[in-house]
């Protein structure tokens, strides 16, 4: 147990259901031995890395990289067995000691492969011998069945030799002496049957003695007995003798197994303390899957921020009734130390309080807890409660007594690295005597700047923490029509406790209820009434705040989708409009280009053509700089510009030279090519069904009649009909 963290406060916060409920998700018995022994790590690097080692298993649930399997026998006495002198392991024993071996190895090879994503358990792994040693020993000497090999010695193999040759001399005689008696008529329908691991003939009872051989019993009926053969006996002896042999010289063997795996007892007891945290971690990551936890960050700053958080055992009691869990959010730091929470019973003061309590003990733990992932916390060295009814029988203590002990023992142990929670504080006393001892208390814990959170009905508590400054009231939210609890915390203001509206509520006469506001003092009742006016008009504020918000974010995301909308309507345009511009300037530069072309095949004027295509481009230069004004040149970029003019020149000629050999490529592939289509066509008979067109049409119909030179084209709505030159073939029928 922590010196710090009391077994009390672990029994306060329930903190063994939740080790219960992660012993569920262990693999092995030890694992869930370890588990249910979990208690908060002091050394803080240690810590550390078990929070990383929950955190690195945790991800692989949502990799490819999944931690391979880690399941393990106990051979923990088996360990111990083998490290006493002279001793030896049973088969199967030496066997699950391979196969923890074998599994160690798989491990500390996989976080090898994968360092980068499990750094903390390579570390870890590290840590212990990668050795195939022991494994390999215990596979040369025994099979996987659990039977010794033939050739685990010389000796061995002899035995078994003259054991399966005797065994085949006991058969032959055996079936011998079936033969013979069946012959005779002595055995009963079922001939045969064994008795004490041994073949035996079934004898009816009247031909007893006519058999030879040993009488090894009868059966319920008398009317048969069993009878081992005369002829079998001498060798079954052997037989024995045998296996007797070959017993003792598998033990032998076995004992030298043990010696040579002997001086690998420490790394054996290595491999199951790895497995078992291996098991355990898996199990806390298991747990954090289902609960949906998180590693929060740790920071070295005093703070404590839990959002979204909420209490994994009320939880998985809600999930099983199909009820909502409210989450709650809490902040204390330095300019919000302490929090007073307020309001009715049964509204989830102590449900909040045990929740931030219980999250803080489980990250104290090596534990990942059900928050956001924007949660901070701090580790902090001491931990403090007093939650419930602490009356003592055995000690005679009422519930008052036993509280004042505690906050001795709190003022003790109090610094300003402790976290303190109180529920009820202040209660078991008279309340003017004993809200009075709880204001000091309260102020002796504010000045030794403690982290906490109490819960409590004094009125005088609510008007000091209002007047501390890093002290803050805060109340659970009720509605004040229904008097039914919502479960959330409100920070920055007390709560009424309702006394009288609740005593309403579950039905007490009016007359009593003013009659006990007479009791009491005027000022408490305008008090109390005051606050329970505030906490509704701040619920209806609230509301309204919170529908304002909610409008005004639907606003902006409404206008955030309308600007991205519109910014990528006005880039599209923008990319339409270059896109056109281009195009067009394309076109008029391929009308220019077929222009000067047409011109020339009709003329054959190749002056002509470079003349006109020279003054076309030097006209585009003209219009090129006029757009694009340049920077007036020196005596030397004119000499450049000269020059790279003469080089566009003999570009212009050779492009020209160019074109010229192409077209007169094109004119002739195109005779070639017109001639062939021309022959094809005056060569091809035409038949019905074949697909053809009119020549220098786009439609398509099908040939219905051919009467001699006339042909009659069904286009599917109508036909027409036309002469067999003017069409051409499109798909001939099949």
């Amino acid at each position: 147990m922590s010196k710090n963290i009391s077994e009390k406060t672990l029994q306060d916060l329930e903190f063994s259901k939740v080790l219960e409920h992660i012993s569920t998700f262990c693999i092995s018995g030890l694992g869930k031995e370890n588990v249910k022994e979990i208690l908060p790590i002091e050394h803080k690097k240690t810590l550390f890395k078990e929070l990383n080692l929950v955190n690195e298993y945790l991800s692989s649930f949502e990799s490819e990289n999944r931690v391979p399997n880690h399941g393990f026998d106990n051979i923990s006495q088996s360990i111990k067995r083998l490290a006493i002198e002279n001793s030896f392991l049973e088969t199967d024993a030496f066997l699950k000691i391979a196969t923890t071996s074998l599994t160690v190895n798989e491990l500390i090879k996989f976080f090898k492969k994968f360092e980068v994503q499990f750094p903390t358990f390579f570390e870890l792994s590290q840590k212990i011998e990668f050795t195939t040693f022991i494994d390999d020993e215990i596979k040369k000497i025994i099979e996987i069945s659990g039977e010794v090999k033939n050739n685990a010695s010389s000796a061995l193999k002899q035995i078994r030799k003259d054991i399966n040759h005797i065994r085949g001399k006991i058969g032959a005689s055996f079936s011998s002496a079936l033969s013979k008696a069946i012959a005779s008529g002595y055995l009963d329908d079922i001939k045969e049957t064994v008795v004490d691991n041994q073949r035996v003939l079934a004898v009816l009872a009247m031909h007893r003695r006519k058999v030879a051989g040993s009488l090894l019993g009868s059966s319920k009926s008398g009317n048969i007995v069993y009878i081992a053969p005369q002829a079998t006996l001498a060798y079954a002896r052997e037989y024995q003798n045998l296996v007797y042999e070959e017993k003792q010289e598998v033990v032998k063997i076995l004992k030298t197994l043990a010696e040579v795996i002997r001086p690998q007892v420490y790394l054996l007891e290595n491999y199951l303390q790895f497995l078992i945290h291996t098991d355990v971690v898996g199990a806390k990551a298991k747990y954090a899957f289902e609960i949906n936890a998180i590693l929060p960050k740790i920071s070295k700053e005093k703070k404590i921020y839990f959002k979204n958080a909420y209490h994994p055992i009320l939880w998985k009691k809600n999930k099983e009734k199909n009820i909502e869990t409210v989450a709650q959010t809490i902040n204390l730091n330095e300019k919000q130390q302490i929090i007073v929470i307020s309001g009715p019973n049964a509204g989830g003061k102590s449900i909040t309080l045990k929740t931030i309590g219980l999250l803080q003990i489980m990250v104290q733990s090596g534990i990942l807890i059900p928050v956001d992932e924007r949660s901070e916390t701090h580790i902090f060295d001491a931990f403090l409660t007093d939650i419930g009814d602490n009356q003592s029988i055995e000690n005679q203590l009422s519930t008052y007594s036993y509280r004042l002990k505690n906050m001795r023992n709190f003022l003790k142990r109090c610094n300003e690295n402790t976290l303190f929670l109180i529920d009820e504080f202040g209660t078991g006393s008279d309340p003017e005597l004993g809200g009075a001892l709880a204001e000091i208390f309260l102020e002796e814990f504010y000045n030794k700047k403690a982290f906490g959170i109490i819960t409590t009905h004094y009125s005088n508590l609510k008007v000091l923490a209002n007047e501390l400054e890093n002290v803050t009231n805060a109340n659970m939210q009720f509605d004040e029509r229904t008097l039914e609890p919502s479960y959330k915390l409100f920070i920055g203001q007390a709560g009424s406790s309702f006394t009288f509206e609740v005593a309403q509520k579950n039905g007490i006469p009016f007359s009593i209820i003013n009659q006990a506001k007479k009791r009491v003092e005027t000022e408490k009742v305008r008090l109390d009434k005051t606050i329970s006016k505030l906490q509704k008009e701040r619920n209806r504020l609230q509301k309204n705040s919170d529908n304002l918000e909610k409008q005004q974010s639907k606003g902006q995301e409404h206008l955030d989708n309308i600007q991205e909308k519109e910014q990528r309507i006005q880039e599209k345009l923008a990319g339409f409009q270059e896109l056109y511009d281009n195009n067009q300037k394309m076109l008029s530069l391929g009308r220019k280009i077929n222009e000067l072309l047409n011109k020339y095949f009709q003329t054959n004027n190749k002056k002509e053509l470079t003349t006109n295509f020279n003054k076309w481009v030097v006209d585009e230069k003209v219009k090129h700089l006029k757009k694009n004004p340049e920077i007036p040149k020196t005596k030397i970029q004119k000499q450049k510009a000269k020059v790279v003019q003469k080089q566009m020149q003999e570009v212009i000629e050779k492009v020209e030279k160019e074109v010229l050999e192409k077209v007169v490529e094109v004119r002739k592939d195109k005779k070639i090519e017109e001639a062939k289509i021309s022959a094809e066509k005056s060569n091809y008979v035409f038949k019905i069904n074949d697909r053809v067109r009119i020549i220098g049409s786009n439609s398509v119909g099908t040939i219905d009649i051919i009467d001699k030179k006339k042909v009659t084209i069904n286009y599917g709505f109508f036909t027409t009909k036309t002469l067999l030159e003017k069409i051409e073939i499109v798909e001939k029928s099949k």
